[in-house]
């Protein structure tokens, strides 16, 4: 019989213990997630090959806040978000990337194809090389510029100043990116 009592006594704590976990069980569940990815730092390697002694070598840009040892890293930031205002990635192919691959016969990073290949001057803007490697906005970079032709500069010129100047133009005067000329 004392066993009895006592059995029923610990049963009625343990339900009036667990009462109030059951009244407010809704807020113990775990949070829900935020379906939106978590972003990852842009993590950017510039290396820069073939041109001027003084520009050439590998720089590490971070943004988001600017960092690391790229010699120009906020405004190389601001450009990359500018570039990402005007083609929704900064990285995106640009037109004369596109005509070019279409001349060589060689479908996009999504299998399309462009529709004509771009005109561009015969013009040689040296033998300057330039490679960007690294993570933006979540998504793998690699992509590389050159100077072999008016295309190429054209492209050279659009990330200025994350990758650095050539060809005669003061380091400092800005480009403006939607003449091709400076300021």
């Amino acid at each position: 019989m004392l066993r009895r009592l006592a059995l029923s006594a610990s049963f009625g704590l343990l339900v009036l213990a667990a009462a109030p976990v059951a009244a407010h069980a809704e807020s113990l569940l775990p949070l829900p997630l935020d379906p939106s990815p978590i972003a990852a730092p842009d993590r950017l390697k510039v290396t820069v090959t073939e041109a001027d002694s003084s520009l050439n070598g590998t720089y590490q840009l971070n943004c988001n806040p600017a960092s690391g040892n790229h010699p120009k890293a906020r405004q190389a930031c601001e450009r990359l978000a500018e570039l990402e205002a005007e083609r929704g990635y900064a990285f995106a192919e640009s037109e004369q990337r596109k005509g070019r691959r279409a001349a060589q016969g060689k479908p996009g990073p999504g299998g399309e194809r462009a529709a004509q290949a771009p005109m561009c001057t015969m013009q040689y803007g040296g033998p300057a090389k330039a490679r960007i490697t690294g993570t933006w906005h979540n998504h793998p970079v690699d992509v590389t510029y050159d100077r072999r032709d008016g295309c190429a500069i054209s492209e050279w010129n659009e990330m200025v100043p994350v990758i650095p100047v050539i060809g005669g133009r003061g380091d400092d005067r800005p480009v403006d990116h939607t003449a091709g000329a400076h300021r």
